[in-house]
């Protein structure tokens, strides 16, 4: 790989802060202060060294960041050419998507993954990547996007509950999980695997969240500090239980797509 072509690959704040703010300018200062918060020179490290592209670029994360992974219940879900929706709880916000992408992609093949879309600005994985956060115009070709994905020959993963988990009334856990995994599982006849991955980000991750929530910001200020929650994963080992494959005929019309979908993460902390 020529120097060119590793720049490309970069994370750049500044292409970030012109595709998500169009309309908006930024002061070097605070153009410095994104880059510092987000570690970008650390993470612009990481990238170099894995040079792979989708779950080979993160096999080489974990191996980067020596990261051990305990793995449980593999054997429930066969490698036959099923098509499967992981349904995974979202601890950690980075290295639980990167490990899932690493143990999907290496087991069953090509593999796709529903996520913020700020996961498109990390370039070995943007073609893997199906935003589910489109605003505007982005969004009336969102719901293609995601029929196309779930009606592929490609592997599955997504966390419902669409943003990493929160202290709720003390415990760390998932917000409400969204629908749409079970309807388009459903529909595109997908066998669903939940997947519990246990693991949980800093105490200063949670305080910055729970500020935010009381303060009412909108904007999830907390998601700025993934990068940081990452690079604190350095040397940890994690355990990840996948429960059995669930047909879709289990999920019949006496309950709503919604009721399922928390069915199912209920299912997820019990494994």
């Amino acid at each position: 790989m020529t120097e060119a072509e590793m720049q490309n690959r970069l994370i750049n704040v500044d292409e970030i802060l012109a595709t998500k703010f169009p309309k908006k300018k930024f002061s070097p200062w605070v153009v410095k202060l994104i880059k510092n918060i987000l570690h970008v020179d650390e993470l612009n490290e990481i990238i170099r060294y894995a040079d792979k592209e989708s779950y080979g670029f993160c096999e080489q994360v974990l191996e980067y960041l020596d990261i051990k992974i305990e793995l449980e219940g593999l054997e429930n879900v066969p490698a036959d050419g099923t098509l499967y929706t992981f349904a995974s709880n979202h601890p950690l916000g980075g290295i639980d998507g990167i490990t899932l992408c690493s143990i999907v992609g290496r087991r069953y093949g090509e593999v796709r993954m529903l996520v913020n879309d700020f996961l498109l600005f990390i370039k070995p994985l943007a073609h893997m990547s199906i935003p589910i956060n489109k605003v505007g115009g982005q969004a009336r070709s969102l719901p293609e996007a995601i029929n196309k994905v779930f009606s592929s020959d490609n592997q599955i993963f997504i966390f419902p509950a669409g943003i990493c988990s929160r202290k709720i009334n003390g415990v760390i856990q998932d917000l409400a999980w969204s629908k749409t995994f079970i309807l388009k599982s459903t529909k595109y006849n997908r066998k669903i695997v939940p997947v519990h991955f246990i693991g949980e980000n800093s105490k200063k991750f949670y305080r910055i969240a729970s500020i935010c929530k009381a303060l009412k910001i909108k904007f999830n200020l907390a998601m700025l500090f993934l990068p940081e929650e990452l690079l604190k994963a350095r040397g940890k080992t994690f355990k990840v239980v996948f429960g059995k494959p669930i047909s879709p005929e289990y999920f019949e019309k006496s309950k709503t797509a919604s009721v399922w979908a928390q069915h199912v993460r209920e299912l997820v902390y019990k494994l």
